[in-house]
């Protein structure tokens, strides 16, 4: 069974919940809420776009799926060719995804390769690859993608019931800030927009932003020169003490780079008891390996042993 107009293609995505953060509110003097995108079917916002994408492409008959990826585009590139019956070809660079996402890609069949170089040489060679007659390019730079992923703009408006003052999210290739900010044109609604970027762009340990050169880069400056978005340049300390501060304060765990959203609103003089949407992007199961792992002995399995060491 192939994907039809009347029949697309789906696996539940969208409808996140968007959660308020009264102790994160407090802290910062703003009515703050998380976009929690990390609810989508294979854990990230790139559903949204890839269910577009990747079911348009089966329309139209291609038979294999393209895409360059440091992590959550390759699961769900995977998962939604899986479930329209096509190949998916994903290229990442060396050792720069998590096993998470690696594990992802792979159990849903697809062609998962690895290169010795960057995301750019990845993506350089993904669009050469869709040259290929019946071969298609999923990434954010196909229109497809941002048309999916613009529908998180008319969620959180409904869910708030008005438009917030700011949205934030992560900047890695900026296909999700121009999204958003498409969003934003065709609900005929303002935000302040904040992007938060690394600092640290090829080695960041926030490795879902982990891009050199972004794709949509051209788009993004002319989005900031328009007065439209406000890109933040963030320490990995800033990174990680936000991305803490998430799961400590508020008990939502996301992927390192979600919390690059937050990280920019801590940077911004932003209006006492203004709304704040954070947009997390990943879950936090996406990269396990981030979480340091304390070097903990058993104790005995008696209430006075467990007392002892919670001391």
């Amino acid at each position: 069974m192939g994907v039809t107009a009347t029949r697309p293609l789906t696996l539940g995505e969208g409808s996140t919940p968007l959660v308020a953060a009264p102790r994160l509110s407090e802290r910062l003097g703003v009515e703050l809420h998380l976009k929690c995108e990390g609810a989508n079917p294979t854990g990230s916002f790139k559903d949204r776009g890839m269910a577009v994408a990747v079911g348009r492409a089966a329309a139209a008959g291609a038979h294999t799926v393209v895409c360059a990826s440091t992590g959550n585009t390759a699961a769900s590139a995977a998962a939604y060719a899986a479930r329209a019956g096509l190949r998916a070809v994903v290229l990442t660079p060396q050792r720069a995804t998590a096993s998470a996402k690696r594990a992802q890609a792979r159990a849903a069949g697809a062609s998962l390769i690895e290169l010795a170089g960057s995301f750019d040489d990845a993506l350089r060679c993904c669009r050469e690859l869709a040259q290929q007659d019946g071969f298609v390019l999923v990434n954010s730079i196909n229109p497809d993608r941002l048309e999916g992923q613009k529908t998180v703009v008319r969620e959180l408006l409904d869910e708030l019931g008005a438009a917030p003052d700011v949205i934030a999210l992560p900047y890695g290739g900026g296909g999700n800030s121009c999204a958003v900010a498409q969003g934003l044109d065709e609900a005929g609604v303002q935000a302040r927009l904040l992007a938060g970027e690394a600092a640290e762009r090829p080695t960041t340990w926030a490795s879902a932003i982990r891009i050199g050169d972004p794709a949509h880069a051209t788009e993004v400056a002319a989005l900031r020169e328009a007065g439209r978005l406000e890109v933040a340049t963030l320490g990995e300390d800033e990174i990680r003490s936000a991305w803490l501060e998430l799961a400590r304060a508020e008990g939502v765990f996301c992927e390192p780079a979600s919390a690059a959203g937050l990280a920019a609103v801590r940077r911004a003089v932003i209006e006492p008891g203004a709304v704040v949407v954070c947009i997390l992007t990943g879950h936090g199961l996406k990269d396990t390996q981030a979480v340091e792992e304390a070097d903990e002995q058993a104790v005995e399995p008696t209430v006075a042993a467990i007392l002892e060491a919670l001391r």
